[in-house]
């Protein structure tokens, strides 16, 4: 074999990611997890026994169509109608994917060519990077900084080239928890007419705004024929294993799209769309409860963590929050983490491996909150009683 690296060099760097390894140090340790986002509670009963449904009815259980179930196609549409006021042809404007993490591949490699750049919020949810590589483009950081985390908008201009071609845009935003105010989605919608540029939107915590309201930016005007909205049951109804997500878009642009994500995974979670088309029809009272159970969950560990000394930002949305660890006298949250399990047996996550440049966020650590009321509680009394 020559010298040559096996690992194409686009992906140098991007070998095993920060959430693997945590979670593996939660396992071995025993520590509890507040690294990784998923619940470690199911979602509605009811959405579970539809896909078990499915599964005994021989719904999904060989090749579904490659867009998704039309069941699903036009729940998602129906979905959009009823929160956004969005109308969508169930048959050519969606797409069902393996989870949002596909549709963000599937759209970086079919929209971008070889030396594309593409602008996004950093710190990045840490598949965008290795897709914007996968593509051959290039990652342009628009940094958003502490305590607020808001977009500079003189900045976001001041970054957009004639190689630009992409605006990656996350809200609410992880890891950050911060929601683009209406303010903001119009002046970035202009800037991409201005610049005749593609925008793709992560959408995942639609339905997890505490403060403020989510508006997808394909509903402003002039942004529906160039933006692809990209969703996900997972972060919605707590069933992240079940990875069914969606892209919705003009017709062009799910035919491109779908170009690309049928040569990844081409089909998958047959079964689970049934169930999941099932869920976006609940009422709702679901959906309100959802949000309100969360944003208590987000005061009570937030409280825990003021109480054990962190900075907290609160956050506007998801189900994660962004501390400092200056306060405790810490200066490297990738050190921190990596010995926070056998201190006190927490999992946290260093928000450092999100950035291009590590030293922005050298001292800021994730914790998520989707978790039981007494996990919470026990991580905030151990955090609490942390060792030196």
């Amino acid at each position: 074999m020559s010298g040559r690296p096996l690992l194409n060099r686009r992906l140098d760097g991007l070998g095993t990611t920060i959430f693997a390894e945590m979670s593996a140090l939660a396992t071995a340790t025993g520590a509890i997890n507040l690294g990784q986002g998923f619940p470690d509670t199911d979602g509605p009963e009811s959405v579970r026994e539809a896909a078990v449904r499915a599964l005994r009815d021989g719904r999904g259980n060989q090749y579904p169509p490659g867009p998704g179930i039309p069941e699903l196609r036009q729940a998602i549409a129906d979905h959009q109608r009823r929160f956004y006021d969005l109308s969508l042809d169930p048959d050519t404007e969606v797409l069902v994917t393996a989870g949002a993490t596909e549709a963000i591949a599937a759209a970086m490699l079919a929209l971008l060519e070889p030396d594309d750049e593409v602008v996004a919020f950093e710190p990045f949810y840490d598949s965008y990077a290795a897709c914007i590589a996968m593509a051959g483009a290039k990652r342009v950081p628009l940094t958003l900084r502490a305590p607020s985390f808001r977009p500079d908008l003189d900045e976001l201009r001041a970054k957009i080239t004639p190689r630009t071609r992409l605006l990656l845009l996350n809200t609410p935003h992880n890891p950050t928890g911060m929601v683009l105010t209406a303010e903001e989605q119009s002046a970035i919608a202009a800037l991409a007419i201005e610049h005749d540029l593609l925008v793709v939107t992560d959408e995942v915590y639609e339905h997890l705004v505490f403060e403020g309201t989510h508006r997808p930016l394909a509903a402003l005007p002039g942004m529906r024929e160039r933006t692809v909205t990209i969703s996900s049951a997972g972060k919605t109804f707590s069933f992240t294993g079940w990875k069914v997500g969606w892209v919705t878009a003009s017709a062009p642009l799910v035919s491109a799209v779908r170009t690309a994500k049928q040569y990844l995974t081409y089909v998958s979670a047959g079964p689970f769309q049934y169930a999941i088309a099932e869920a976006l029809r609940l009422p709702d009272a679901y959906f309100e409860g959802f949000r309100a159970d969360l944003r208590r969950k987000r005061d009570l560990l937030g409280d825990g963590l003021r109480a054990a000394g962190f900075e907290v930002y609160q956050p506007q949305g998801t189900y994660f929050i962004t501390t400092d660890i200056s306060p405790l006298g810490e200066k490297n949250a990738l050190a921190f983490c990596r010995a926070l399990p056998e201190r006190c047996g927490v999992v946290a996550i260093p928000n450092s491996v999100f950035y291009d440049d590590p030293d922005v966020g050298r001292s800021q650590v994730r914790f998520t909150f989707c978790k039981k009321d007494d996990v919470l509680h026990e991580a905030a009394d151990r955090l609490q009683r942390m060792a030196p």
